[in-house]
């Protein structure tokens, strides 16, 4: 009798190893999506951070600020390889005098100030989506040569 009843209770063990099975699986991947956003955020701070220090030895509005944002290397697209939806709409490239206020003026310029802002990211974990807006991300940096070559009194950015 004992042995009918255990064979019974064979197949239950398997329907319990499948619920469990799919909880846990559920947990691995809602912690590797976790994993991937923090990664995005890091990154998006990051852009803003290489996109600051290019813009302030480069000219004014030069591609390679916009490139460096979507930390993309030279002749790259308009859109990141790195982050899947990050492009040149999330990116804003500001100049500004010493009073923080905007400026196109060259010799006033004395700060730069680079955001990504807008860009959202879609978690995705089994049974959950979920698109969410990341914080704005903003770095300013004092400027410094702006571009210029003082042998060829001209503007160039190296490199770039």
């Amino acid at each position: 009798m004992e042995r009918r009843g255990h064979r019974r209770e064979g197949g239950m063990t398997t329907v319990e190893f499948a619920f469990a099975g799919i909880v846990v699986l559920v947990v691995l991947f809602a912690c590797l999506e976790i994993g991937r956003a923090m990664f995005v955020w890091n990154t998006i701070g990051e852009a803003t951070r290489r996109a600051a220090r290019v813009a302030v030895v480069c000219p004014p509005n030069h591609a390679s600020v916009l490139r460096a944002a979507l930390l993309n290397p030279p002749g790259g697209n308009a859109d990141s390889d790195h982050i899947n939806g990050l492009s040149i709409a999330n990116v804003t490239i500001e100049y500004l005098d010493s009073a923080g206020s905007a400026t196109t003026s060259i010799p006033s310029m004395a700060f730069v100030r680079i955001s990504i802002t807008g860009f959202q990211h879609t978690l995705l974990i089994p049974f959950y989506t979920r698109t969410i807006t990341v914080p704005p991300f903003r770095t300013t940096l004092p400027v410094e040569s702006l571009g210029y070559v003082p042998e060829t009194e001209t503007r160039s950015c190296p490199g770039g």
